[in-house]
């Protein structure tokens, strides 16, 4: 997700530099600054974006003498990794602290996949206050609609609920697909019509092509629907809501990586289904 936004934050015009595991060519070659250690990034821009799976990949860059908060100028970052909205305000606040208010963070996780990062078209989460809002989508909108949710944390809990429809949808995808094909339909042929009934979806028209071809090179891996899931669980007990639905999807993600389909695209839960035991 990282590269094809900065690709679109370059072609807008924003001056550009990273910090990752790699000096990414496919970047650097477009003229995008690639700096080695989190401080010289903090030392270059008073705006972050991270995008890491999770926040335990961010936590060491906030500690030691090369990390962000090393640099001791004010700087926002933007946590774009779907995390745990408890979690994420805990590490807020403690960094904000270790700061003396320099360094504060907000959530802006995104969906609309790679693809939707490539056109520009993401849906960005933002939780925080107004000021940091306005901060955040000065920089994020080349690479989508910028929403503000409400407080810190209110961006990974409207993520956590999208995830929630995203994994229903793909499983029910995979299930019509293999129910389908058992019947003598041609999956290409389901799909179009679901399409173009109330069945349609930006999910089915970014997946059908997977879906149809039985191939799942990884867009986004299936593994972190797990993770996700927990978030939404975690919110569902906050809030006393006893869900139906999640501790099912919750039960079938799991029971997919544990056969190990964990690092496939999403789309893969057509394979799951047509292998389950009866």
């Amino acid at each position: 997700m990282g590269v094809p936004m900065a690709r679109r934050l370059l072609e807008a015009g924003c001056d550009v530099a990273i910090h990752s595991r790699s000096k990414r060519k496919e970047l650097t070659d477009l003229g995008v600054a690639y700096v080695a250690t989190p401080l010289e990034l903090a030392q270059q821009a008073s705006r972050i974006l991270v995008m890491l799976p999770d926040l335990p990949q961010l936590e060491p860059m906030l500690e030691g003498p090369d990390s962000l908060l090393a640099a001791g100028q004010e700087l926002l970052i933007m946590v774009g990794s779907t995390s745990s909205a408890v979690r994420l305000r805990a590490l807020a606040d403690g960094v904000v602290k270790a700061s003396d208010g320099l360094v504060e963070i907000i959530d802006c996780p995104v969906s609309g996949g790679v693809e939707g990062a490539r056109r520009g078209t993401l849906s960005i989460m933002v939780g925080g206050r107004d000021d940091q809002y306005a901060r955040a989508q000065s920089a994020l909108s080349p690479c989508g609609t910028v929403h503000h949710l409400g407080p810190l944390g209110a961006g990974e809990v409207t993520k956590a609920c999208n995830q929630m429809i995203v994994s229903a949808t793909m499983l029910a995808l995979g299930e019509a697909t293999v129910l389908a094909e058992r019947s003598g339909i041609e999956p290409a042929k389901l799909l179009e019509v679901l399409a173009g009934g109330y069945a349609g979806s930006t999910l089915l028209d970014s997946k059908k092509d997977k879906l149809i071809a039985d191939s799942y090179e990884p867009g986004g891996i299936a593994a972190y629907m797990v993770k996700d899931l927990g978030f939404a669980a975690d919110i569902a007990e906050a809030t006393d809501t006893v869900t139906v639905l999640l501790p099912q999807l919750q039960a079938a993600y799991t029971e997919l990586v544990d056969a190990g389909m964990g690092d496939e695209d999403l789309a893969v839960v057509r394979k799951f289904i047509s292998r389950r035991a009866t």
